[in-house]
């Protein structure tokens, strides 16, 4: 999407607020012995009060033999993205779980994710989460008007070098906005000074994902979750940002943060 208008640059921006409090509720809500489908009601409530429509609930993305069951995606140790909520899924101490929000406001969709540990998680676990964090930030930083959208995948890139962790090349982020995903695709490593230019107006969510294993990602039974091969953990972080000229705006930026 390029934003072409101040009401949609208003619009933008409040849901992105909206968004940065239902994530961060349902972030806090994450403890042992709450199932996935609890934190999934709880994220369609919050966001629903808010007078909202959930993006993800209802949505067939391209190449899907059918629509997504559920507000929140619920992705846990191994499971990549896509995750589906469920009463059977109860969370313990020691896991890691990605929850991926899509809300629409006033017609634009923002999108948001974090990796939340569950309980108490080995040192390493731990320094997965904030891999994923710290290479959002290095994405965020490198996305400005004049610069190439592979600019953006070499800085998450460069930002996982050195630490061990694997980059799946057939996930990343992706134009939002209008619709829940749109072009341009935002790889999470590549080479800068590639790729369509970056111009003002654009929204982008920006999603670094790695895992501590190999990079290889399979797609389960249920059409939606993807999982490492190895069964290895994986970390993902995400943020809508709103370029323009002087500034980049992170909009789903969550209390505190």
């Amino acid at each position: 999407m390029i934003v072409k208008t101040a009401k949609q640059r208003e619009d933008l921006i409040e849901g992105g607020k909206r968004m940065g409090e239902v994530l961060s509720k349902v972030a806090a809500a994450v403890a042992p012995g709450v199932t996935t489908e609890e934190l999934d009601d709880l994220a369609e409530k919050l966001i629903r009060d808010f007078g909202d429509e959930p993006s993800f609930l209802g949505y067939q993305p391209e190449g899907a033999t059918r629509v997504y069951p559920a507000t929140l995606c619920v992705s846990i140790n191994d499971e990549v993205v896509h995750g589906i909520p469920s009463a059977s899924r109860v969370l313990k101490s020691g896991d890691i779980i990605g929850l991926d929000l899509g809300l629409t406001h006033n017609g634009l969709v923002l999108d948001s994710a974090i990796t939340v540990p569950v309980g108490k998680v080995k040192p390493e676990v731990q320094k997965l989460v904030v891999a994923s964090n710290v290479a959002l930030e290095a994405g965020i930083a490198a996305a400005r008007p004049g610069a190439r959208i592979g600019d953006i995948s070499h800085a998450i890139g460069e930002a996982y070098k050195g630490t061990g962790f694997s980059i799946p090349r057939i996930l990343g982020g992706h134009g939002v906005g209008e619709h829940v995903h749109e072009e341009p695709f935002i790889g999470n490593s590549g080479r800068a000074g590639e790729g369509p230019k970056i111009v003002a107006g654009m929204v982008l969510a920006l999603e670094p994902i790695a895992t501590n294993g190999k990079a290889s990602v399979v797609l389960a039974p249920d059409g939606y979750t993807y999982r490492t091969k190895d069964g290895s953990l994986s970390s993902h972080s995400e943020h809508t940002i709103l370029i323009e000229e002087n500034e980049t705006i992170v909009l789903t930026r969550r209390p505190g943060e």
